[in-house]
């Protein structure tokens, strides 16, 4: 039983094919795979033959299915030009899409010289079953456009285009929130932002869920549960960024409290229980408490 956010410092094969992994009742994964484009990665080959690659993407996706709640979720992030093999792996795997969400930069689209620029990636959402266990809609306060002319009362449910979310970006734009050593370079260049996962996480599952998430990179997927009282179990192959996660689950700093997202989701229904688990009367003194610092293994 986990009890805690946890990191595993394994190979996902190997993982996923344990009795540690048969014993989970996942109710939601982030799917956040290396995208294969050639990129060096101290323990992956990030250059793989492409069938090899999605048929592995096909086998990871039904192995976290057979392995999820009925209703869970998955999410799986891919660049946009991926996005028919994403639909057909989890189609393959299982897995019942409901919405493609478009995530788009807020930094400068890619340049192409022989067709439009690139500006997004895509979410695939699916879930195990044609109905979700858990879908909470969730409703945000973003700036007004330029041609609205009166703020909103209460805000505005969240569609499948995120446009409000700044990726980390390479150099001064990735701020604060991205992970350097001790000469100010960056850890990890693909460090997934918080907010990012914050609406994952409290989009589909509930304070005391486990949260999974196989490829776990930097641990974003687990400091997110973690805060937000879910249970996380990640998966990383690389013992640097493994030790790294351990250390950001030990200590949290201050860019990874969520605490600093909480006003943006202010008029989502019972946001207390939704967030942490509390009701209305014990929200004011949850959000002045400390930050929850697990014990992980």
């Amino acid at each position: 039983m986990i009890l805690n956010s946890q990191v595993v410092q394994s190979d996902v094969n190997q993982f996923l094919a344990s009795d540690e992994f048969v014993d989970c009742e996942l109710d939601l994964t982030f799917l956040d795979p290396p995208f294969n484009q050639a990129k060096q990665y101290a323990s992956h080959d990030d250059d793989m033959p492409e069938a090899e690659y999605w048929d592995w993407m096909t086998h990871v996706c039904g192995a976290v299915q057979a392995q999820t709640s009925d209703g869970g979720a998955i999410y799986f992030m891919q660049r946009e030009k991926n996005s028919e093999q994403v639909l057909r792996c989890l189609r393959e795997a299982g897995w019942t899409l409901q919405n493609l969400i478009i995530w788009k930069k807020l930094t400068s689209a890619v340049p192409m010289s022989r067709r439009f620029g690139k500006h997004y990636q895509i979410i695939a959402y699916a879930t195990k079953g044609v109905r979700a266990r858990v879908f909470n809609r969730l409703r945000i306060d973003p700036p007004l456009p330029a041609n609205y002319r009166q703020k909103r009362e209460n805000g505005l449910y969240v569609t499948d285009i995120w446009d409000d979310i700044r990726e980390l970006t390479s150099g001064y734009f990735a701020g604060d929130e991205a992970l350097r050593d001790m000469d100010g370079a960056r850890f990890h260049k693909q460090q997934a932002p918080l907010a990012l996962l914050l609406r994952i996480v409290l989009s589909s599952s509930l304070p005391g869920d486990l949260v999974f998430d196989p490829f776990a990179g930097t641990g974003t997927t687990l400091v997110v549960a973690q805060q937000s009282n879910r249970r996380g179990l990640g998966v990383e192959i690389d013992p640097d960024n493994a030790a790294c996660i351990r250390q950001r689950l030990l200590e949290t700093r201050e860019s990874d409290d969520i605490c600093r997202f909480h006003d943006e989701y202010r008029f989502t229904e019972n946001l207390p229980a939704i967030w942490d688990g509390v009701n209305e009367d014990e929200q004011e003194n949850v959000l002045h408490l400390p930050l929850f610092r697990a014990a992980v293994p």
